[in-house]
């Protein structure tokens, strides 16, 4: 009979089993295409090996600013930071498990008021608040890298954290990636939402990515 797992072990691992780059990661450089209703924009980004980035090449400053967001949602989320910088003021217990069998860890210590879903050694939920707001993801299919796990379709749902009320409406994504030159990078993210009571879908495009090469010592 093994022994159960604690929250902290559970959580643990599910966030070390997430896909990221690692210390050899090059960096590299790609178009963007954001179509935006019928409005399209192109221009260029670069994610430098520190994670660093740039957009260049639109010349619409508003969507400029939106490839912007999105260049650093993707270097953000790639970056591998250990368990223990990240949380190790935190504490976690055990909430419900739903009817997917995912189950809930509940944060206390610094964090405390998070809270997370683990199942198949995914983390599928995550409730956290980030300066003035609570953000609500859950995450409904993902893709198996071999090397970690990366979000392929979730939503996300923002509340002011003092009054519950919602703030802006609920987005869907669905993330694609290929896999080039050893490393998984975003070459597409849909974002469906509502605005007026109308679906609207924000597509970001990414082509011709190419790796930086390693400055030689």
């Amino acid at each position: 009979m093994t022994a159960q797992l604690s929250a902290r072990e559970l959580f643990r691992a599910a966030y070390e089993n997430r896909y990221t780059w690692d210390k050899n990661f090059p960096g590299y450089t790609a178009d963007v295409q954001l179509k935006m209703g019928d409005q399209l924009y192109s221009g260029k980004i670069r994610i430098n090996s520190d994670l660093s980035f740039d957009v260049s090449d639109v010349a619409d400053e508003e969507a400029k600013k939106a490839i912007h967001g999105q260049v650093w949602e993707i270097a953000v989320h790639r970056v591998r930071r250990p368990f223990e910088e990240t949380h190790g003021k935190n504490t976690f217990e055990y909430g419900a498990t739903d009817e997917m069998g995912a189950v809930e860890i509940l944060v206390g210590g610094k964090s405390e008021g998070d809270r997370y879903k683990v199942r198949n050694n995914e983390v599928t939920l995550v409730h956290r608040h980030i300066h003035n707001v609570v953000v609500t993801i859950n995450t409904f299919s993902t893709i198996d890298t071999g090397e970690g796990y990366l979000s392929h379709t979730y939503d996300s749902v923002y509340h002011d954290p003092k009054t519950g009320e919602q703030k802006g409406g609920r987005q869907e994504f669905e993330d694609t990636y290929e896999k080039i030159g050893g490393y998984w990078i975003m070459t597409r993210r849909a974002i469906r939402s509502e605005e007026e009571g109308k679906p609207v879908t924000t597509e970001f495009a990414f082509s011709n990515v190419a790796l930086l090469q390693p400055i030689a010592v």
